[in-house]
């Protein structure tokens, strides 16, 4: 899948303006490929939307959630505790100059911030979101590995002495929910493994 076609697209689905769609593009490329991203980069957002492509069926409005993947991480740094409402100012921001409405916007807002806490939402297009954001922890063993070690680079300014107390900390919550896919279709996907893969982790902590 090529992002850049796939979020032209998108774009023009909305506006006829090439330019602008370059230019909106040209910056998330930037952005998902700023030094010190070795997971949330243009390769997560791949595996989001081949993931989502599965659902597409399911989604009530596709494009909007398109857009949230691609804004989802567009900011994001290891030592932020706001990067999703960040994320979310800067989508607004962009998608007003593309002239999504309100309603559109606010959705996408809304989508973006809910990748903060990733609780089960009463709205079924948050609910996929999440889980194609979450889609790594249930894959094979050894993809699982390579986005571990890919999250520690992220987080490589802490020691481990402060980076293996937050990280158990996070698979926990995860291990903690009353299941960590909220859909039917990604539960049965990729449940049993994804809790398999984080007790592996936690194991080695």
């Amino acid at each position: 899948m090529n992002l850049r076609d796939y979020f032209f697209q998108l774009c023009l689905s909305f506006s006829q303006n090439e330019i602008l769609a370059d230019n909106l593009w040209l910056e998330i490329e930037k952005k998902y490929s700023e030094k010190g991203r070795h997971y949330h980069s243009l390769s997560h957002l791949e595996n989001m939307l081949s993931e989502l492509e599965f659902v597409k069926d399911k989604i009530l409005d596709f494009r909007t959630v398109s857009f949230s993947v691609f804004y989802h991480d567009v900011i994001y740094d290891a030592t932020s505790k706001l990067n999703e409402e960040k994320s979310a100012e800067f989508a607004k921001s962009r998608l007003q100059k593309l002239g999504l409405n309100e309603t559109d916007i606010t959705e996408i807002s809304e989508q973006i911030l809910a990748t903060k806490s990733h609780q089960k939402s009463e709205k079924s297009d948050i609910s996929y979101l999440l889980d194609v954001d979450l889609s790594i922890l249930g894959k094979d063993p050894e993809t699982y590995l390579d986005y571990t070690k890919n999250i520690r680079k992220e987080y490589s300014i802490y020691p481990d002495f402060l980076y293996k107390p937050g990280r158990r900390k996070v698979l926990k919550h995860f291990l903690e929910l009353e299941s960590i896919f909220k859909t039917e279709y990604f539960k049965e996907k990729y449940e049993v493994q994804a809790i398999k893969n984080i007790e592996f982790e936690l194991n080695g902590l």
